[in-house]
């Protein structure tokens, strides 16, 4: 009987990953911050499927705001439904929003929201301060990748 194909997660707890951050970028620092949501879409997120994978976010007029997250629709709220992929505030310290916003600006960074979960009734999302890769370094990881799990096969085969 074949393993479930079911989405991985990082932790136990949360409700949607952002997998395709680790490959594209090269995550630096991690913040977590709240995130202000309409009730059909805190109802949408118990429920799953939310998608993050073009998912960004940026610094407007002191704020921070995630574009491109898609929470989809939750049915039983058919006429008071909210917009999928509406832009959503975020809820972050002055210091913290002035730190992320001056070293996103030195370096050249950008803020990618990589995970989305609940601590207790409040949704909070992970952004971190993330540096693109280039197609090498993505050609790169992989090869170290490969080359170790070749090891780990090697070492096991050669323990049988």
């Amino acid at each position: 009987m074949a393993k479930g194909k079911g989405k991985r997660k990082f932790a136990p707890g949360d409700v949607a990953t952002n997998r395709q951050a680790r490959h594209r970028f090269n995550l630096l620092d991690t913040v977590e911050c709240g995130i202000v949501l309409k009730g059909t879409e805190v109802k949408s997120l118990r429920t799953g499927g939310a998608q993050m994978k073009d998912a960004y976010a940026t610094v407007r007029e002191g704020e921070v705001w995630l574009h491109h997250l898609h929470i989809p629709p939750y049915a039983p709220a058919y006429h008071d439904n909210h917009a999928p992929e509406r832009d959503r505030k975020l809820l972050l310290r002055r210091r913290e929003i002035d730190r992320l916003v001056g070293r996103a600006r030195e370096r050249g960074l950008t803020l990618v929201p990589t995970r989305i979960y609940f601590r207790g009734p409040h949704a909070k999302v992970e952004l971190a301060l993330a540096q693109g890769k280039d197609r090498f370094d993505k050609r790169e990881a992989i090869k170290s990748r490969e080359m170790a799990r070749d090891v780990q096969r090697e070492l096991r085969d050669h323990m049988r």
